[in-house]
C-alpha cells in the first residue's frame, strides 16, 4: 500500500485507568479526548473529524528516540473522541505512556 502523507495528531496526556488509556490530544488548534483500549470484536478507529471513504488505516504513536508502535485498523467513522481499540497499541502504551508524544494516521 502506498500512503500518503499522515494527519499528525499531538499527544498532550495518556493516563491509565485500569485497562484502558484515557487523555488528550491536539489537532489544527482543535484540544479531543483520547481512548485507547483492546480490540473487542476487531480493531478499529473513530476520530472526532471525517477522514472520507477510508476501510483500512495505519495508526502509529510514536515518541523520541525512536520509540513507536504501528497497527492497521478499519477507519469506523466519527465519534465524539479519538477511539483505538488495538491490543498491540494498548499493551505499548502500558509501557511506554509517558514518552508517546505523537499519533499519525496514515490513510491510502
Amino acid at each position: 500500500m502506498k500512503y500518503l502523507t499522515p494527519l499528525k495528531i499531538k499527544i498532550k496526556k495518556l493516563d491509565i485507568s485500569e485497562s484502558y488509556f484515557l487523555g488528550k490530544v491536539e489537532f489544527e488548534g482543535e484540544e479531543y479526548k483520547i481512548n485507547i483500549q483492546g480490540e473487542w470484536k476487531e480493531k478499529l478507529l473513530k476520530l472526532p473529524f471525517k477522514l472520507g471513504n477510508q476501510k483500512k488505516v495505519l495508526v502509529r504513536l510514536s515518541g523520541p528516540n525512536d520509540i513507536a508502535v504501528e497497527d492497521y485498523l478499519m477507519y469506523r467513522g466519527q465519534s465524539d473522541w479519538v477511539e483505538i481499540d488495538s491490543q498491540e497499541i494498548l499493551h505499548f502504551a502500558a509501557d511506554h505512556q509517558d514518552k508517546l508524544d505523537t499519533l499519525e494516521v496514515y490513510i491510502e
